[in-house]
Order: C-alpha cells, then sequence, then structure tokens
C-alpha cells in the first residue's frame, strides 16, 4: 500500500522542506513507486536529490527508527520490491 500523502518533485526545494525526523518515504517517477527507504527524512532525501533516484518523493513522518524501518519494510513487500 502506497503511503497516502501527495508526490511532490524531489528538488532542493522539497528536501530543504524535510523534517529532520525519523520516517519512511517513497521516490517515484511518473506515479510509480521506484523505491522505498527510511530514515532522517532530510538526509535520506538529500542522498536520493544527489543520485538521481526518481523525480517525485513522498514520506511520513515517524516517532522512532526502528517503527520507521518496519514500517518501510511493509511498503516495499506491498510494492513487491
Amino acid at each position: 500500500m502506497p503511503l497516502q500523502r501527495r508526490w511532490q518533485s524531489l528538488s532542493r526545494g522539497t528536501v530543504g522542506s524535510a523534517p529532520e525526523q525519523y520516517g519512511v518515504y517513497e521516490l517515484g517517477e511518473d506515479g510509480d513507486v521506484l523505491e522505498v527507504g527510511a530514515g532522517v527524512l532530510r538526509d535520506e532525501l538529500k542522498d536520493a536529490l544527489a543520485y538521481g533516484s526518481g523525480d517525485q518523493v513522498r514520506w511520513e513522518t515517524c516517532q522512532t527508527e526502528a517503527e520507521a524501518r518496519e514500517l518501510a519494510a511493509d511498503h516495499r513487500e506491498r510494492a513487491g520490491l
């Protein structure tokens, strides 16, 4: 099941607005999920922007690193990634 947030452009502005908090994120292109990850959102998205992993992003914050990793694993499994 994909995250319920709208896609945003993966850009410096979007990355700069990402919270410095644990969370799960999806990277996509043309509305298709290419990758699911977890970690400190701003740090993870900086890497994604630098390495060209898709052109869209959406995320959901979590309270702990363990929660973020568990949610990401669940999303990966459901997306067949």
